[in-house]
């Protein structure tokens, strides 16, 4: 027997479905608003969430991935009477099971339900996966367990990977996790970097070469396609993989053979791909920089990485990680660091991800010299100041109590969360004066995708018309 809970302000939907559910042998609850649904989420063990997109007190899709952090991790069912292409696109990036527009057939409603079920009980007879090797991936937030379980899946099969993120989100980190618990570990994980590859170069690079096939070639090469044999071919940025080249790569993805200059054979390499990219490659298809072809062929497998300000709740272990190994590296004493150093860091909007978290640490080490504990005034000026930006805003100090009441002053990630929400809604204002309200050159300016956009400004309240 399911657990169904359907949030959903529409009191003779909710008698409807509810019905429905009970006839299908299933325990059923019900909430009018999402703070009522979230509550109940969090308090008893839900299977499945159907949840309405316009309630009384906030819009559904800004939920979904609070939903799916509840203990229970459970299905989300999107019902809405005034669906829309851009609402799905954003309910299915986010985790959403299924998006359903109102009102709908009995089947409609009810078929999405069964599936969802029959898979959390697949789910829960599956053996579980040996325990992965994380190859010095930090995080325990609900965005990292997402990216580590589809590590854990991926791992299990020779599927192509494509690994998406910003810079500095450790793309090639996660490719080697991949690679470390494949079937493929004790073979070689030859590392392309695809921006470094010129268009006179690229196929010998990758396809090798035979002596004499060119001026210069005085000796055999052997391509990284074939040093990848038996083991991982990792393609780091390939959205830079010149356009000449990609025909001839995708025959290789299909055929697992290809001919090295100057020879008359063909030869087999037998590797397995996982590709990296910080670019909008559907957007490069559409203007003609990417084939769509070969994108088909990449993408058989996405695990898209969160970039650092939307999981802050891991900068405690990854200042503990690598704060440790950099103290090792350079033979100094441990350091330990106040809570204000800490709180400062959650504070920034860490632009250059976990790379540049990295890179601050180290900063804050030469800054302090022999201190044995860090403080912010050990950071760099330019993210003291940000840091310093962040804290003060119009809606935060309205919410701290200048008489000094301890009582009234609000939590810090209250005050971050404040502080970064004033700051988005700002940012996506200008952007969109400055865009002309163009979604498409929006994207362009901003790098943020499509359904990201529209998020946002769903999130904040803003049209884009």
């Amino acid at each position: 027997m399911g657990k169904v809970l359907i949030i959903d302000d529409d009191q003779s939907l909710n008698d409807m479905l509810s019905e429905l559910v009970r006839r299908m042998g299933h325990e059923v609850r019900s909430a009018q608003t999402l703070e009522k649904g979230l509550s109940e989420i969090y308090s008893y063990p839900y299977d499945v969430v159907f949840l309405d997109v316009s309630m009384p007190d906030g819009n559904g899709l800004d939920v979904i991935s609070r939903v799916k952090q509840a203990p229970s991790a459970p299905e989300v069912i999107i019902i809405t009477a005034s669906g829309d292409p851009d609402g799905a696109e954003i309910a299915i990036s986010n985790g959403a099971w299924d998006y359903i527009e109102k009102p709908s057939s009995i089947r409609m409603m009810t078929l999405p339900l069964m599936r969802a079920l029959q898979y959390r009980e697949a789910k829960r007879s599956k053996k579980p996966l040996l325990e992965l090797k994380k190859d010095g991936i930090v995080g325990s937030s609900p965005q990292m367990r997402t990216c580590l379980d589809l590590v854990a899946e991926a791992s299990c099969s020779d599927v192509n990977v494509l690994i998406t993120g910003e810079t500095g989100t450790g793309k090639e980190l996660f490719a080697r996790a991949i690679h470390r618990n494949s079937m493929r570990k004790d073979n070689a994980f030859v590392v392309v970097d695809c921006a470094a590859l010129s268009d006179t170069l690229v196929e010998s690079m990758l396809f090798g070469y035979e002596k004499g096939a060119y001026t210069g070639a005085d000796k055999s090469h052997e391509g990284l396609i074939m040093q990848a044999h038996g083991g991982t071919l990792f393609l780091d940025e390939i959205g830079e993989l010149p356009f000449s080249i990609q025909k001839s790569f995708l025959r290789v993805l299909h055929e697992r053979q290809f001919r090295p200059l100057g020879s008359k054979h063909e030869v087999a390499s037998n590797f397995r791909l996982v590709t990296a990219t910080n670019r909008n490659l559907d957007q490069m298809v559409r203007n003609g920089q990417f084939r769509s072809d070969l994108l088909f062929r990449l993408r058989s497998f996405t695990i898209e990485l969160p970039p650092l300000r939307s999981r802050l709740d891991d900068i405690g272990d990854l200042v503990v990680h690598h704060m440790k190994r950099l103290c090792s590296r350079y033979e100094i004493d441990k350091k330990e660091f106040s809570p204000e150093f800490l709180e400062a860091l959650e504070l920034y909007n860490w632009p250059g991800n976990v790379r540049e978290l990295v890179n601050t640490l180290e900063r804050a080490l030469a800054s302090a010299h022999g201190e044995p504990v860090l403080f912010p005034r050990h950071l760099p000026t330019h993210i003291r100041i940000k840091i310093a930006q962040a804290s003060i805003g119009k809606e935060t100090s309205a919410r701290i109590n200048p008489a000094g009441n301890n009582e009234t002053i609000p939590k810090l990630h209250e005050i971050r969360e404040s502080a970064v929400a004033q700051a988005e809604k700002e940012y996506l204002n200008s952007l969109l004066s400055v865009s002309g309200t163009d979604i498409k050159r929006a994207c362009e300016l901003s790098g943020l995708s499509r359904s990201r956009l529209y998020e946002l400004l769903k999130k904040h309240g803003i049209s884009a018309k």
